[in-house]
């Protein structure tokens, strides 16, 4: 046995100085991942993950503008109706298959079939059809002009037709086959999820051998795998901790802008919140301020607008400063001087526990008693996406964020009356037939000039409504091992992978 064991040793050695030590690295993150299929999710670390592994035709640059993928080039038809869209060729899926005009309308066609009630679908409502010209080609045919169509479209990811037919729309979760730098290893959901790197991927091939993404909840905890080793990138690096880990020569940590908006939806459709002075009265006894001090560590810069600031078309709005007094006097006026009892969901990790607590606090100055309910990420999108229909939502508050390139993205899904759950985000379900009529006019206009003057309507309109308690946006913190390279978070909050690399 022991002469096995010693020949099996010597073999690994040889192994291991003939082909170089294997590079991998460890990510801890905040949060479980929710879903693998590309087509069926709205959280940003889930998208991080397949994103990994799929591709589209189009992605973002780190500096927010598009660039082509598995496209070669495109064109737009004078009408703003046909989208000629020229495919790069000779690639192919991780299972062999070949990425053409067929793969890429069948991903289309699922994602935009209503019988699949899948999440992405929301963001082709415009879309009449998709051709294929050739294998090479496709055209997208609108029902009418729609602005940010190209966005729309890179948010799509190829995922193989023949791993959809035979996984099908469950087992296509746990077995994800795109045409990334990066393949499925495995899942195991709250431990860890795996990826290696695609061998015969068609671009740059990536530079690790394995990414492991571990999810840590705890900052503290997260914190220390970075100390040790154990981790060698953390997102989202607790801002509490800059200064501990700031003399530290092994740990970077790095810092950027963002398009993530932090808010808490108030259902509109129950009895309480369908009053708007109570929910304006909110806006005013939240101190802004304190919240990006006391939860953010002053990494946050307060909302004027429904939308961040690094967005095109953003307008500085009147402050909901933070007046009791005011607050006190508009509670009163809906009738509710005395206060109420709600109930605020939220993720279970420590950041996002701490910003519920820090709402109760505020709220019960005015009366107004928070019971903070944390759940899971998984237990906590089905109780809020399982709901057929509005009345039968049990959600009260939400806190929460959410993240797009665009300001379309970053208003219709949250506030059109058409996209409350199942469809999409708005989980205030928030109805106002002025601002589902901007929305549209605003997604329809493609001059530059008429479309601000219908988004600066339509930011007014829905911050006078305050169907959310408004907080912030962040400036985004991650850290990392000085031996880890190329891995950076992007605007929206998803991080990258396409260059990592590690000297340790």
């Amino acid at each position: 046995m022991n002469k096995i064991f010693k020949v099996l040793s010597l073999f690994f050695i040889f192994i291991s100085l003939a082909f170089g030590k294997s590079k991998d690295i460890t990510v801890a993150v905040n949060a479980n991942f929710i879903s693998l299929d590309p087509h069926n999710l709205s959280d940003t670390l889930s998208g991080t993950a397949v994103s990994t592994m799929y591709e589209g035709l189009f992605s973002y640059r780190e500096d927010m503008t598009l660039e082509p993928i598995l496209a070669k080039d495109y064109k737009i038809s004078e009408d703003g109706l046909t989208y000629t869209i020229n495919l790069k060729e000779g690639i192919k899926f991780q299972d062999g298959t070949p990425m053409n005009g067929e793969a890429v309308k069948y991903n289309f066609d699922r994602v935009m079939d209503e019988k699949n009630n899948l999440r992405r679908r929301r963001n082709f409502v415009a879309v009449d059809k998709v051709e294929v010209v050739n294998d090479n080609t496709i055209k997208v045919i609108l029902k009418h002009p729609f602005a940010p169509m190209l966005n729309r479209i890179a948010s799509l990811k190829i995922i193989s037709p023949k791993a959809l037919r035979e996984y099908g729309p469950q087992g296509i979760i746990t077995n994800p086959v795109g045409t990334g730098p990066y393949e499925y290893v495995n899942w195991t959901q709250g431990d860890k999820l795996v990826i290696k790197r695609n061998e015969k991927y068609w671009g740059e091939k990536p530079k690790v051998d394995t990414v492991t993404f571990r999810p840590v909840m705890e900052n503290g905890a997260r914190i220390a795998m970075l100390q040790t080793g154990e981790a060698d990138f953390i997102y989202p690096m607790p801002t509490e901790q800059v200064k501990r880990v700031k003399n530290n020569k092994d740990i970077e940590v790095m810092k950027g802008f963002s398009t993530i908006t932090r808010y808490v939806t108030l259902n509109t459709n129950k009895d309480i919140f369908a009053n708007k002075k109570v929910r304006q009265a909110i806006n005013y006894a939240v101190n802004k301020k304190a919240y990006g001090a006391v939860v953010k560590s002053g990494y946050l810069v307060p909302l004027t607008s429904p939308v961040p600031k690094a967005l095109e078309y953003h307008v500085d709005l009147k402050d909901y400063n933070y007046d009791l007094k005011k607050a006190k006097e508009l509670m009163k006026e809906a009738g509710y001087e005395n206060g109420f009892k709600a109930t605020i969901w939220g993720s279970n990790n420590t950041e996002d526990m701490k910003g519920m607590q820090f709402i109760h606090q505020q709220l019960a100055q005015i009366g107004i008693d928070v019971k903070v309910m944390p759940m899971e990420e998984g237990t906590l999108s089905n109780s809020i996406y399982n709901v057929q229909k509005p009345e039968d939502a049990t959600i009260n508050m939400w806190y929460v964020n959410w993240s797009s390139f665009d300001i379309d993205g970053a208003t219709k899904n949250l506030f059109h009356s058409k996209f409350a759950p199942p469809v999409s985000a708005n989980t205030a379900y928030y109805n106002n037939p002025l601002v589902d009529q901007l929305l549209e006019e605003g997604a329809k206009e493609v001059d530059s000039k008429k479309r601000g003057e219908i988004y600066k309507k339509l930011q007014e309109t829905i911050w006078d409504d305050a169907p959310w308690i408004f907080l912030g946006s962040d400036e985004l913190l991650s850290a990392k091992r000085v031996t880890t390279k190329g891995v950076f978070v992007m605007a929206d909050g998803s991080i990258n992978f396409r260059k990592a690399d590690t000297s340790k």
